[in-house]
């Protein structure tokens, strides 16, 4: 199964940007390579759903390109910047999840962590114009809820803060307990936010911190202070 979902994902990279992945894969192919693996009804719905991926998937680059004054162009942000092997990656995984396809949206994004390094689980949700400056290490947790025009920077973790456990001493599965962050966050690199916290609309966390509480809409968190706009 691993080997033909690399196919699926080279295959959507080339439709989707034939110019930087490859040419020659058409639509027909494409929907016969993912109903191998899952079922047609669900194959047919990724392939209508090309066009809303492709508009995504523009505004991740053009939020990479404004987002990096070293870009001196899309091409180079769609050839060289790890965050968008990354992005196409989830985005096709997170639509799969939606439409009820289970375990290949979880290979998908482990194939993009493996390639770039940024660790993104299908189940989070991540609105339009986000872009990851470097990329490295970045690990976004499942119940993750990102809002538009956010950037990260390398190192950052949007994790949890601690696992509720049932009576037996498991972890207790679907719990919400990643971070909320609202449109036009900003977190600069290594920087960790962990449990279901909300960071407010506009908000700045500086490198190198740990963050466990919410914060106000504008607020900015340096190390050792936190400083209101």
């Amino acid at each position: 199964m691993v080997k033909k979902v690399e196919n699926i994902i080279s295959s959507f990279r080339s439709i989707l940007f034939p110019k930087f992945y490859g040419d020659g894969v058409s639509e027909e192919l494409l929907y016969a390579q993912m109903c191998a693996i899952m079922p047609r009804e669900k194959a047919a719905q990724m392939t209508e759903y090309l066009p809303e991926l492709k508009r995504q998937l523009d505004m991740d680059v053009e939020a990479a390109y404004n987002g990096d004054p070293a870009a001196e162009s899309y091409d180079e942000i769609i050839c060289c910047y790890p965050v968008i092997k990354a992005m196409i990656n989830y985005r096709i995984a997170h639509r799969m999840l939606e439409l009820g396809v289970s375990l290949i949206p979880r290979i998908i994004t482990e194939k993009a962590h493996s390639e770039t390094g940024i660790d993104i689980h299908p189940a989070a949700t991540i609105g339009h114009h986000f872009a990851i400056d470097h990329g490295t290490g970045v690990v976004i947790g499942a119940t993750c809820i990102i809002g538009n025009n956010v950037k990260l920077y390398q190192g950052v973790t949007l994790g949890a803060k601690s696992f509720p456990l049932d009576e037996n001493g498991h972890p207790i599965k679907g719990i919400p307990r990643h971070p909320i962050l609202e449109d036009d966050v900003i977190i600069y690199s290594n920087s960790t936010v962990l449990g279901r916290i909300t960071i407010g609309r506009g908000t700045v966390i500086g490198g190198n911190l740990w963050v466990t509480e919410g914060t106000k809409p504008g607020e900015k968190l340096m190390q050792g202070k936190k400083i209101k706009n």
